[in-house]
């Protein structure tokens, strides 16, 4: 069973309280949600292998450990979850970076794909997943079902703000997926969005209104 990790350190708490305040600016929003990303990378990657390597430093030969296999991709859900994917580079900066276009269907509210570029060693690496937001769960279950289309199976998915919804529909639908959530709000209204929540990421990261 999937791990479900509501993050409760002091320094997200309190960023996320920063970018819920309407009169935040567009910069200060972008700066801080990538600032978000890269604290939730340290839980998210707790669990990763490792292997010995031998080593030499200025003083003497020695074992060190590095990470294992084909290492890391960061997969970002259009267009909102590009605020994340610097946190997560200055991290791991080695990582490759794939992308899933899926925009919500305002009558419906389900999702429809556009776009998906994902490196050709997809399948062999450990892939995140990121979109700040996750409302009804539409997007992050679609591009979770895309990236096991194409072999995935490592996968872990990271918000910044989630609805009980979307955690109810993701962990139904992926239970082998591990969930990282900065912050769980109360529920979502009749137009899909978390309340409190803090409006629309992609609009306040980009300046769009």
């Amino acid at each position: 069973m999937a791990r479900v990790v509501v993050m409760d350190h002091p320094l997200i708490k309190h960023k996320i309280g920063i970018i819920r305040r309407k009169n935040t600016g567009t910069k200060e929003f972008r700066d801080i949600i990538s600032e978000i990303a890269m604290l939730e990378c340290y839980e998210a990657t707790r669990n990763l292998q490792l292997t010995d390597v031998d080593i030499e430093t200025p003083v003497a030969r020695t074992t060190s450990q590095e990470l294992k296999g084909k290492k890391l991709a960061v997969v970002p859900i259009l267009r909102a979850g590009l605020g994340m994917v610097d946190g997560l580079l200055t991290m791991i900066p080695a990582a490759k970076v794939g992308h899933i276009g899926l925009y919500r269907d305002p009558a419906t509210l389900e999702p429809v794909e556009y776009y998906c570029k994902l490196p050709a060693d997809c399948a062999e690496r450990e892939v995140f997943v990121v979109d700040p937001m996750l409302a009804t769960g539409g997007s992050a279950l679609e591009a979770v079902r895309m990236l096991k289309e194409h072999g995935c199976t490592k996968l872990h998915f990271l918000c910044i703000i989630a609805a009980p919804e979307g955690v109810k529909a993701f962990t139904e639908a992926h239970p082998d997926v591990d969930l990282y959530i900065g912050a769980l709000d109360d529920h979502l209204n009749d137009h899909g969005y978390i309340v409190p929540g803090l409006g629309d990421a992609g609009d306040r990261i980009f300046g769009t209104k």
